[in-house]
């Protein structure tokens, strides 16, 4: 399947613009992630580093602020960015979703799909898919205006590692969505990638969807080409070159994947940036039930505030390596090395090559040890050094010449210059003959052979390569700036404000809504009702998500942050009618679909779940019958998971009758691997480690069983039966996250305060923080103990920072938050929160991002 459009084609031969073969290196690159002000520098970074196009996210929940509410201005504004891509020669793989995933709230899925039963997310339902076309008539039109040849995207995504979710119909889902960007008028190649390898999943094998795929390899793995070039055969099979829309920053494995035959290599996520506000994500896929932080960074080639990390320089000398080898190496394709190659280093266990367009090799050789080692390439010994992989090249025809072999990466090519990086002695023969040539920090070696001059610079040297002359001088740019921590100011003095930001009524309900129906799809919320604890011993909290910070009698409980999961409460020590006071704040959507926990589902809805008074505890370790295995009639009574025999690892069932009386919750303890629970026959449910619990109706009597796989020596598993009863009437109040920015923003009433200022549990204060004069970005710290900050300057909210006992975060650094250049204002909400240490702010550490000296001239080197 040849995919062509309006001067850009894909088959098994690569990519081809305006008839040109290319091989592209792509970074991630999102403006809702950066401030408006940098979006042209970052741009121009990334072009400088020698990568040639940018992936971009279209998040839909970005955009639409509430339903039918859309915002394209400002830090919005996708299009301007698009046109500074362009202007910086930038080519675009933009992906409108509707599912981003990005570790964003909702994968950018709008938080109010899930107030609607009827609406399956990323399916081939009506619902969904009517509102997925109120998004994509915003955003496409964006795209087809800018795309190839008239701007600069190239290629448009369709979903986001669909082959991870539970699609009913793959088919009908992508069918639709291709076809609404056909009307729209999209013409260059619509793709889909799959995250764990599965083509079909990510693509439901629809005509006109290009499969691609993200591979996240451990980077010290020596099997990680026999993989990619499974799946470049694959896709070679259907005339489609393969794409790697998604993979691990360093340069060492992209060197790997170059080899095994990617055209288009995209690690995730090169050049970093920040999730500003209520962003970001929960949850994330492996880890369940921690939360992404405010910086997001993966370690990419430059960093959140913009400094270039050594991978940069890497990045340079690869880019050189391809510009070097140009259509030979865009057309090469991939297979394993001709001549025989042997290492005394650890490598990969299946090396790759490619079979350059126009004869000769070039072979990928790994060495996975920290250690310089030796390897033999067709007979001859060459160097390699440690945490390497050269791209060494064998049998390249030249002018009149065969260069037949060269132990290291060529970077620069002319009719009678040769130019490679290495940080080792290079060996290179020229016909039949064979030099060793040194690489000296700080000066370039030359040797000339048969009229050729070899020039080897070392690494450091070659990513500073800026021209080679015919007599083999190489001109330089100069050093690169090395960035340095810069000044820290603490921070003490600061203005309390008088006032507290208000709150929207939302009423009197029997059971607590979901503050998605109250209108917070992003910000917090606040409950309170009162219940008469006389003889009860526990609450129960079922459904509970994001951060709970629940009151009870006046006494502040520690943050519960269980995703959902079911929570108990002892309240023996409270006597007669109690109040019970709640905030909620909504730390952010899934972004991936985990089912080990209510909250972690795709599409599920935030607020305080349901509370519930326990009136009493049945043991119920006894007395279940066993079916399954070779127990007959009449049904052996056992223990719960006591059955043994020799069958080991089928599944058995376990059964009893019980009395309901009153809703019940079910509690299975000790559950380590999943189990299923299913009532009177229906429809079972998958029991996890996370949330060993199952609701049960009130009911006569039920028939309740639970089956588990079976090993000998039982499962250890104990249950009990906790009968409830609902604590109603409840009154409730938000505070959307507009409400709050807007507050925020706004001049208040202040008065002097010095820190360290200290916070009963519970209660908060909103501060205004003078910033030093200085047109630098700044990083906040802050030295503080249970407490929960959010920040807000230049109109928007920054993010949160929470110390003491919290919860596990993923991402970057937890507790930094950046005020970027330009952002007037600082204005903290500080709350006090319940735990082991007693809540106080102590001060603020205002400190430059990083300070620079002056860029060296550049130098000629001969």
């Amino acid at each position: 399947m040849t995919i062509v459009s309006t001067g850009v084609e894909l088959d098994a031969s690569g990519i081809r613009i305006d008839g040109r073969p290319k091989l592209l290196l792509c970074a991630s690159l999102f403006y809702f992630r950066l401030p408006r002000e940098q979006w042209q520098a970052r741009l121009e970074q990334v072009r400088a580093s020698g990568y040639t196009c940018v992936d971009v996210y279209l998040p839909w929940n970005y955009h639409e602020l509430s339903p039918g509410r859309w915002s394209f201005d400002g830090r919005r504004d996708v299009a301007a960015f698009l046109d500074l891509a362009h202007e910086a020669g930038l080519s675009v793989i933009a992906r409108p979703g509707p599912y981003i995933c990005s570790e964003w709230d909702g994968g950018a899925l709008p938080a109010w799909l899930g107030l609607d039963p009827e609406v399956r997310v990323r399916q081939n339902e009506p619902r969904y898919l009517a509102q997925v076309a109120a998004w994509f008539d915003q955003a496409l039109p964006i795209l087809a205006e800018r795309q190839h040849p008239a701007g600069p995207v190239i290629m448009v995504q369709l979903e986001n590692e669909l082959d991870f979710f539970d699609c009913a119909d793959r088919t009908g889902y992508l069918t639709a969505l291709r076809d609404q960007a056909i009307d729209h008028g999209i013409t260059v190649p619509l793709i889909a990638c799959a995250g764990q390898g599965d083509i079909a999943g990510a693509t439901g094998d629809v005509p006109g969807i290009v499969a691609a795929c993200n591979f996240y390899p451990d980077d010290g793995s020596p099997h990680i080409e026999e993989e990619v070039r499974r799946y470049a055969g694959l896709l070679a099979d259907r005339d489609l070159p393969l794409l790697v829309t998604e993979t691990n920053r360093r340069h060492r494995t992209l060197r790997r994947l170059l080899a095994s035959g990617a055209s288009l290599i995209a690690p995730y996520l090169q050049s970093s940036g920040w999730n500003f506000g209520y962003t970001p994500s929960t949850g994330n896929w492996g880890d369940p039930g921690n939360f992404m932080s405010h910086d997001y960074d993966f370690g990419g080639y430059v960093s959140p505030t913009g400094q270039e990390r050594p991978e940069y320089a890497e990045a340079k000398v690869l880019a050189h390596v391809l510009t070097a080898l140009g259509s030979r190496l865009a057309l090469a394709t991939s297979t394993v090395p001709r001549p025989e190659v042997t290492a005394d280093f650890p490598t990969s266990s299946s090396l790759s090559a490619l079979d350059l367009h126009g004869g000769g090799q070039l072979i990928a050789l790994p060495n996975l040890g920290d250690s310089p080692g030796r390897a033999v390439v067709g007979g001859v010994s060459v160097a390699v050094a440690g945490d390497s992989c050269p791209l060494m090249l064998v049998d390249l025809p030249l002018r009149g010449r065969t260069l037949t072999l060269a132990s290291a990466d060529l970077v620069a090519l002319t009719d009678t210059v040769l130019v490679f990086s290495s940080a080792v002695p290079v060996t290179v023969v020229l016909g039949r003959t064979r030099v060793e040539i040194p690489a000296t920090a700080g000066h370039a070696e030359h040797q000339v052979v048969d009229g050729i001059t070899l020039v080897v610079l070392t690494p450091e040297q070659a990513a500073r390569l800026e021209s080679v002359r015919p007599d083999g001088t190489v001109e330089l740019a100069g050093v690169p700036d090395e960035a340095v921590p810069g000044p820290s100011t603490e921070v003490r003095a600061v203005r309390q404000r008088s006032a507290t930001a208000p709150a929207t009524a939302a009423g009197t309900h029997r059971l607590p809504p979901s503050l998605e129906s109250l209108g917070a799809y992003r910000g917090r919320g606040t409950y309170s009702a009162s219940a008469n604890l006389t003889g009860v011993d526990e609450l129960l909290l079922i459904g509970a998500s994001d951060l709970v910070d629940l009151s009870i009698a006046g006494l502040a409980q520690p943050t519960i942050a269980g995703f959902g999961a079911i929570h108990r409460l002892d309240v023996r020590a409270v006597e007669g009618t109690a109040d019970l006071e709640a905030t909620v704040e909504i730390w952010g959507h899934a972004n991936f679909d985990d089912a080990r926990l209510p909250a972690l589902r795709l599409g599920s809805l935030r607020g305080l779940g349901r509370l519930w008074k326990v009136r009493g505890v049945q043991d119920l370790a006894a007395s279940w019958t066993v079916e399954g295995h070779w127990a007959g009639q009449p049904a052996p009574l056992r223990s719960l998971g006591g059955w043994s025999s020799t069958r080991v690892g089928v599944p058995i069932t376990y059964s009893r009758r019980l009395a309901l009386t009153t809703t019940s919750a079910l509690h299975l303890i000790g559950v380590d691997q999943p189990v299923r629970v299913s009532v009177d026959g229906g429809e079972p449910v998958t029991v996890h480690r996370e949330n060993p619990w199952v609701m049960l109706p009130a009911a006569f009597v039920s028939e309740v069983s639970v089956t588990l796989i079976h090993h000998p020596g039982g499962a250890g598993l104990h249950a009990e039966l906790l009968s409830l009863a609902p604590v109603t009437d409840w009154t409730c109040a938000v505070q959307n996250d507009e409400l709050l920015t807007d507050f925020a923003i706004h001049e208040a009433e202040t008065t002097d305060l010095e820190l360290p200022l200290s916070l009963e549990p519970g209660h908060e204060v909103w501060l205004d923080v003078d910033v030093p004069a200085g047109d630098d970005e700044r990083l906040l710290r802050l030295d503080g103990t249970q407490v929960r900050v959010t920040a807000w300057a230049g109109g928007e909210c920054l993010g949160r920072i929470w110390t003491g006992d919290r919860a596990r975060f993923s991402g970057g650094d937890p507790d930094v938050l950046w005020l970027p250049a330009g952002w007037s204002g600082l204005t903290l909400l500080v709350r006090g929160l319940a735990g082991s240490g007693t809540p106080v702010l102590r001060t603020l550490q205002l400190g430059a991002s990083t300070s620079r000296g002056g860029r060296g001239a550049a130098a000629d080197v001969t």
